[in-house]
């Protein structure tokens, strides 16, 4: 169902914290005219933690009315309470995405079968497809794979594809060898993803698309020609980037490169995010310059 490059949208705001509309808007433009496939709102990347709820699918629903239906939008929609996750996923639906992103619960750290009873709850009366997350370096939960493949095979109609931050490249033919290769793999980590769709990954939902979204919609389209050299090429030209993206706590070094590239870009970030420091954004500039942005 989805695939490609995907970015994981920034939520641009002001130097007081409000969100900045038209900037919004303008970068969703630009987004689809420079290829990206679908787009996540108000994901990790959106800063979703802290927007309040009626903020997080208010810019959902202005992403999907700028959208227009040129792609999918996909809203970040996770919860570590069962209920709040149901009531999420509805207010995604009445906002138009056409899917959800959904974390495993965070902080409780249920067990294995926890996870599973927490995604089969939320699947019964499921109002749109579910794109799983798996990030444990942010939610210490980890959907192992036996537990992922007993997922999608029980609720298969829902649950449609897994954005996978493990960073373990095995759990690719893992998942691939239970559930085929009509679900969707989408890689989580920018500088692992050209090894995760060489070993059957559909695309990446991406921090580095916000910043260059031409470059990694070409390497995706490379790596589904199977022509990896040329992959190859484009992953090399933008590695240093991708690292320098983490050299601080994210969002910020993406926002920061936002501001080089796109002239004016709102500078806010919400409290605890912070601007990154000068070694952060020396590594953002140098890793610019390599990718001759």
């Amino acid at each position: 169902m989805f695939s490609g490059s995907i970015p994981a949208l920034v939520t641009p705001f002001d130097d007081g914290g409000a969100f900045v509309e038209s900037a919004y808007r303008d970068l969703i433009d630009w987004q689809i005219a420079e290829g990206s496939s679908a787009l996540v709102a108000c994901g990790t990347t959106g800063e979703a933690a802290t927007l309040s709820k009626e903020e997080h699918f208010a810019v959902v629903r202005i992403c999907v009315d700028q959208a227009k239906g040129r792609v999918p939008v996909i809203a970040g929609a996770g919860s570590n309470d069962t209920r709040v996750a149901a009531e999420n996923l509805i207010a995604a639906h009445e906002a138009g995405a056409d899917a959800a992103l959904m974390v495993p619960p965070y902080y409780n750290r249920p067990s294995q079968d926890g996870i599973y009873q927490h995604f089969a709850a939320l699947a019964v009366d499921a109002p749109l497809p579910i794109v799983l997350y798996n990030v444990p370096g942010r939610t210490v939960t980890d959907i192992q794979p036996a537990t992922l493949i007993r997922i999608v095979q029980a609720f298969p109609k829902v649950f449609v594809g897994v954005k996978d931050a493990s960073g373990v490249l095995t759990r690719v033919s893992d998942h691939r060898a239970a559930l085929g290769d009509d679900f969707a793999q989408i890689s989580g980590n920018d500088d692992l993803a050209l090894a995760f769709n060489a070993v059957g990954g559909t695309g990446c939902i991406s921090v580095t698309a916000n910043v260059a979204p031409r470059l990694c919609a070409d390497f995706q389209t490379a790596c589904a020609a199977n022509d990896f050299a040329a992959a190859r090429a484009i992953h090399d030209r933008l590695f240093a980037l991708h690292a320098s993206l983490f050299t601080d706590a994210s969002p910020g070094p993406v926002k920061y490169a936002m501001t080089k590239v796109r002239p004016g870009f709102p500078q806010g970030l919400r409290l605890p995010m912070t601007w990154p420091g000068e070694a952060s954004r020396k590594a953002i500039d140098a890793g610019l310059t390599a990718a001759d942005l």
